[in-house]
């Protein structure tokens, strides 16, 4: 079984899956899990906490990972603390990655830039990075959510191949199983980036309330808000908001975030002991619409593995893909 891509070529791996660095969720457990079974894992450096970047760093060694981080929140010396482990890859979203580039260069690690629509291809390609990973709306967490994977994809891969056809292309935002793995390379990726799904394996740092309530709902329940990012004091763009399971706490302050900011500190300490006490009714849940396709909470290697036997099978006419109601149930390859 081999999906060969100009990405599992690049960087040696037999699958061309990457999961995503979600802040403090991709841990070293998970990425490592990832990593060993063919893809690549990637830690979630997140806003920048080097004392757990370290940890978690140190935890890997000896299994090729790469991490990312929030651009906008980081600076150069915890760049250099990832750099000074030799990750397989930096990737950088959500902000300007240029000041980075030269440092990373450098040390002869390959710079992803996550972006969200074609002026930001355009930049990732001017800058010099050697894989552009393209951000639908459908995606959890924080994006700008003015474009689809799917039609964003294919004019991505276009641009890059008519500007510098030796970048790369990661698709991410609604990934999840075989179908939009081999949708995904047929749109014109090299890759895909994966959030949600690996979410929702045992390996990540996900609280069980937060699984059984994943497992529960579907793409319908999630919303993109800004009103965890106003709770938690995070200074994010404008531009910028977070795609999240549309609990009791978003329904009560999206679209009235002046007398959240009014009752700030009521809403802070409710939040707070929410966390605590992983009352998901109130805390946060980041996941993205593919939460819909997610049935069980599953070992981060087996879903590697399932998604891209399903994804050979549907773009090599296999017997699955041409089964009826074959991709019904949990997703799991027979």
């Amino acid at each position: 079984m081999t999906l060969r891509t100009r990405f599992t070529e690049r960087f040696g791996i037999d699958h061309p899956i990457v999961s995503a660095p979600m802040d403090l969720v991709s841990t070293a457990e998970l990425a490592t899990a990832v990593s060993r079974a063919g893809g690549l894992g990637l830690l979630g450096g997140g806003y920048g906490d080097e004392e757990w970047l370290s940890r978690e760093l140190a935890a890997a060694a000896g299994t090729r990972v790469g991490c990312g981080f929030i651009t906008w929140s980081i600076d150069a010396r915890l760049i250099d603390t990832a750099l000074s482990h030799e990750p397989a890859v930096i990737f950088l979203s959500f902000g300007d990655a240029g000041p980075y580039v030269e440092q990373i260069h450098r040390a002869g690690v390959p710079l992803v830039c996550q972006v969200h629509d074609l002026a930001q291809v355009e930049e990732a390609l001017r800058i010099g990075a050697d894989a552009v990973c393209v951000q639908g709306g459908e995606a959890g967490g924080h994006g700008k959510g003015t474009r689809s994977t799917f039609t964003l994809v294919p004019e991505a891969a276009d641009l890059i191949a008519a500007r510098r056809p030796e970048v790369l292309l990661l698709a991410a935002g609604g990934i999840a199983d075989g179908r939009s793995l081999a949708a995904a390379l047929v749109l014109g990726a090299d890759a895909v980036v994966a959030g949600t799904r690996f979410w929702a394996t045992r390996q990540a740092a996900v609280t069980r309330a937060a699984h059984a309530r994943a497992v529960a709902i579907t793409g319908d329940a999630t919303r993109r808000t800004g009103v965890y990012d106003i709770v938690r004091g995070k200074d994010w763009p404008p531009v910028y908001t977070g795609r999240v399971v549309a609990n009791d706490f978003v329904v009560r302050w999206h679209g009235h975030e002046t007398e959240l900011v009014e009752h700030l500190d009521a809403a802070r300490a409710e939040f707070s002991h929410a966390v605590d006490a992983d009352d998901v009714d109130l805390a946060n849940m980041i996941v993205g619409e593919a939460v819909g396709q997610v049935h069980a909470i599953e070992d981060a290697g087996d879903v590697v593995r399932t998604m891209a036997a399903q994804a050979e099978d549907i773009l090599t006419g296999g017997p699955l893909q041409r089964r009826p109601g074959a991709w019904s149930g949990s997703g799991s390859h027979p």
